[in-house]
């Protein structure tokens, strides 16, 4: 089995549009969630999220390209770019993979669509609305752009969407299928119908996201994207790349339980998985980037898949969750906070924003006020989805 590092990175999500600002703001702990600016925000009872603002599409594409991109799409090709740049490297198009995670796709044009249609009595549709809304018009539309050949698709996994494209990646480069591939998340679901319906499921914030906090009231919508290059530490090291980590181990599982609620036990069951698969024993584990959302049952629950796998160690085991900061970002939400994984592993944890007192049934060492200074080796990115999926990415420090 060869190993697999990550030597390009990128992203457009609501803390920054590249992976600098986004680090800054994150080892800051500053807050994207603010009021949302979004028509017909007056119909919806929870008015707050994180938006990416200040995004020019015109800035990165021309009048004819945009006319087949979603807003979701936008993100990932942008970010697909600077994770290209960054990695410096030219790949052979037919060993390059393409896996983007998403859970709803062209939700912005969907919903544009069914305005036009039921809202404005219109007989018409803009005529792209198909390949604009299609779950893989993110993986679909980056192949195009670099010309790569390889095995190229979507993965929808609800909250797991992109760990599970990013382990799927690694696991294709890791046993020799592909070279290098191109692995991450988008999501833009901030429009009318898609808060409508999560407004529906009463797990929705109204004044922000405190994970593992007493005051947690629920979660809050992001948007954004964040897109990997993943190649084998040999091809790395020949060709003099910087190694931004590497991907050591991948687990995933189902709880089999209940389509809402979460369970411990497949939760757990998935980071045991991700260190044997990375041949580690729990005690090598220095972080955990939580899937940590805000709600009163997965925060919980996670907490307690925690205890399950570290035992005691499970409370003194730094835990950040950045959803705090950049809301939830549903099928990009994995990718993105991979990039607060990538701070850790350089010795800098991301806090925890919005925490104001500690709640006896999630014991954990929750990172909050600054970020921390700590010597992290192995890591863990954990994404537990609605239906009970869970991906867990194990990661090394460089070198390490």
């Amino acid at each position: 089995m060869r190993r697999v590092v990550i030597t390009g990175a990128g992203t457009v999500n609501p803390l920054g549009q590249t992976v600098a600002e986004t680090l800054a703001a994150m080892q800051a702990g500053r807050v994207a969630i603010g009021p949302l600016d979004i028509p017909l925000l007056e119909r919806l009872s929870v008015k707050i999220g994180a938006q990416v603002r200040g995004w020019q599409p015109e800035a990165h594409f021309d009048k004819a390209r945009l006319a087949f991109l979603d807003r979701h799409v936008q993100f990932a090709l942008v970010a697909a770019r600077q994770a290209m740049a960054e990695a410096g490297l030219r790949p052979d198009p037919a060993r390059c993979a393409v896996i983007m995670g998403t859970a709803g796709g062209g939700l912005v044009t969907s919903d544009e669509a069914y305005r036009a249609v039921y809202a404005e009595g219109k007989s018409r549709v803009h005529p792209f609305t198909v390949p604009r809304l299609m779950p893989s018009a993110a993986a679909s539309h980056i192949s195009m752009e670099f010309g790569l050949t390889g095995p190229t698709f979507a993965v929808s996994s609800a909250c797991a969407s992109s760990n599970h494209a990013i382990g799927l990646a690694f696991q294709m480069v890791r046993s020799g299928m592909v070279d290098q591939a191109l692995a991450g998340g988008s999501e833009a679901m901030l429009s009318f119908g898609g808060l409508k319906a999560w407004e529906g499921l009463r797990v929705m914030s109204p004044d922000g996201c405190r994970p593992f906090a007493a005051g947690r009231n629920g979660m809050v919508q992001g948007e954004g994207a964040a897109v990997f290059l993943l190649e084998t530490l040999e091809a790395a090291q020949a060709r003099g790349a910087a190694v931004l980590a590497e991907v050591a181990g991948f687990a995933m599982t189902a709880d089999a339980a209940d389509i809402v609620l979460p369970n411990p036990e497949g939760a757990a069951r998935a980071m045991a998985g991700a260190l044997a698969d990375a041949g580690l024993a729990p005690d090598a584990v220095d972080h955990i980037n939580a899937h940590g959302t805000g709600t009163a049952a997965n925060d919980r629950s996670e907490a307690e898949a925690m205890e399950r796998v570290f035992g005691a160690r499970a409370g003194v085991i730094p835990v950040t969750a950045t959803k705090s900061v950049h809301g939830h970002l549903i099928g990009a939400a994995g990718a993105v906070e991979l990039i607060g994984v990538l701070s850790a592993l350089q010795g800098l944890i991301p806090p925890t924003a919005g925490f104001d007192a500690a709640d006896p049934a999630c014991a954990v060492d929750l990172v909050t006020g600054a970020a921390r200074q700590a010597e992290v080796k192995v890591a863990l990115s954990n994404a537990f989805a609605f239906g009970g999926l869970n991906a867990v990415l194990a990661l090394r420090r460089a070198g390490a």
